[in-house]
């Protein structure tokens, strides 16, 4: 089997730095700031031709009791999924009161624990041995996860701990869903619905997630996984560094995404932020679900007036289905999986040639293009072009100058025949060169000749 590690320590020990140069990525925020990482955070590692899963948790300060207990919670879990613990803690700072906790919560689970003291670079090697022989832990590893010292060394180490076994491969197949809206709406709550257990933290309070999370689970025997992301604010309101990587992360983890679930606050309505998000979604060109998330307890009167309000500022959206839910009592949660699964296959969906073009001609029969400069325009054969967004591609002549009317008509006119649902549509065209052009300008040119020929003779006659 694959080994999972679990990174543990107090806060800005370099837990999300070593876990960064393990799977040789940036998937984990790392900055001189205490407390950043807050959920699990799981990557792929490789050392000795060999594959490993890493694990990075949340250091625990204590200064937010509440939030404190729930990244607890994250951490013990971490440790009970782990088969080795790296147990970090910090050279400069020396043994802490939070360390020896630590310990005593590591030797209750039962756990293979390892030492791992980072941050040696200008410290006395023999004086950090000493400081930290009394934890006695085994393994002492010295490393400065940040210049990547000892870090090889440690990981090849703790490989070999393990049994050479055939490996299983470390994938999750299916669709990719990236869960974004405001800060506070309820997505890690959606998470944790979804996947029917505590998977990332979930408080009431905005900016809990800083990371794009990715969880994988399976329904119904089908593989998911969920990217719970950062709450993205009004630009004017992002004023900590932290807070704009976290945006970053999350539209990055738009990008990568198959589907993304859009999650608005219905105690809010539709907000201009919500907007921004959504038109990034699009153009981005990923399928979208939208959820109205906190809509159990509101008044009927609120309720409609949400949702009219929904469907006028929502109109340019009508390709994505709409459920009212509530996250945190499972309302309407299993309908929403439904339009997932759908608006992941329309944005896969394969498309025949000629049945593309037979639609073509169809549309043109309907409603021709308009004339440009008394000539028509041509629209002669489609085919499709991508996916994920759907891409379709059309042929003809002075395509170019189509008028944005047309294209509304085409792409409304495609979606309703393909019967794609959940995905956005983006339309091509290719205007082909004219065979006869060259032949054309050949023969202005010889009437051009006639012409001055004839004016000379006249002149000459007047003479």
């Amino acid at each position: 089997m694959v080994p999972v590690i679990a990174l543990v320590g107090r806060p800005n020990v370099g837990k999300s730095t070593l876990f960064n140069a393990l799977t040789r990525s940036r998937d984990a925020i790392v900055a001189d700031e205490p407390g950043l990482t807050r959920d699990r955070q799981f990557g792929i590692g490789h050392a000795l031709e060999r594959k490993f899963i890493v694990v990075d948790t949340g250091g625990l300060s204590g200064e937010q009791q509440e939030l404190d207990d729930l990244m607890a919670r994250q951490t013990l879990l971490a440790i009970e999924e782990a088969d080795v613990v790296l147990f970090m803690v910090d050279a400069r700072a020396g043994i802490t009161a939070g360390d020896e906790v630590i310990v005593t919560m590591l030797r209750k689970s039962g756990k293979e624990a390892l030492l791992v003291i980072n941050k040696i670079d200008g410290v006395s090697l023999e004086q950090a041995e000493a400081d930290f022989y009394a934890l006695g832990l085994p393994g002492m590893y010295l490393i400065a996860a940040s210049h990547r010292k000892g870090v090889v060394a440690l990981i090849e180490d703790v490989i070999q701990r393990f049994p050479l076994q055939q490996e299983e491969e470390i994938q999750h197949e299916g669709p990719r869903i990236a869960i974004v809206g405001r800060p506070n709406v309820g997505k890690s709550t959606l998470i944790n619905r979804l996947v029917g257990e505590e998977r990332v933290v979930a408080f009431d309070q905005p900016g809990t997630t800083r990371d794009s999370i990715p969880v994988p689970f399976e329904r119904h025997g089908k593989q998911y996984t969920l990217i719970d992301t950062a709450g993205v604010r009004r630009r004017g309101k992002v004023h900590e560094t932290i807070e704009k990587f976290s945006v970053i992360k999350t539209l990055e983890a738009i990008n990568n995404a198959n589907v993304v679930v859009l999650i608005i606050d219905a105690r809010d309505g539709i907000t201009d932020q919500d907007l921004t998000l959504l038109g990034y979604v699009l153009d981005s060109g990923r399928s979208l679900v939208l959820a109205i998330n906190k809509w159990d307890g509101l008044p009927v009167e609120q309720r409609e007036y949400n949702k009219t309000e929904l469907h006028r500022r929502l109109s340019f959206v009508g390709f994505a289905n709409q459920h009212f839910i509530s996250a945190l009592h499972g309302t309407g949660v299993g309908d929403l999986m439904r339009s997932i699964d759908q608006a992941y296959a329309s944005a896969f969906k394969q498309f025949n040639t000629n049945a593309l073009t037979e639609m073509l001609e169809e549309a043109v029969f309907r409603h021709n293009p308009p004339l440009h400069n008394g000539r028509r325009i041509k629209l002669r054969y489609a085919h499709q072009g991508g996916k994920n967004p759907p891409i379709i591609v059309i042929h003809g002549s002075q395509t170019d100058k189509l008028p944005k009317a047309y294209h509304r008509y085409l792409m409304s006119f495609f979606i309703e025949q393909l019967k794609l649902k959940g995905t956005p549509l983006r339309l091509e065209f290719k205007t082909g060169q004219n065979p006869y052009a060259d032949k054309r300008n050949q023969l202005s040119k010889r009437q051009i000749d006639k012409k001055r020929r004839l004016m000379k003779h006249v002149k000459g006659k007047k003479r």
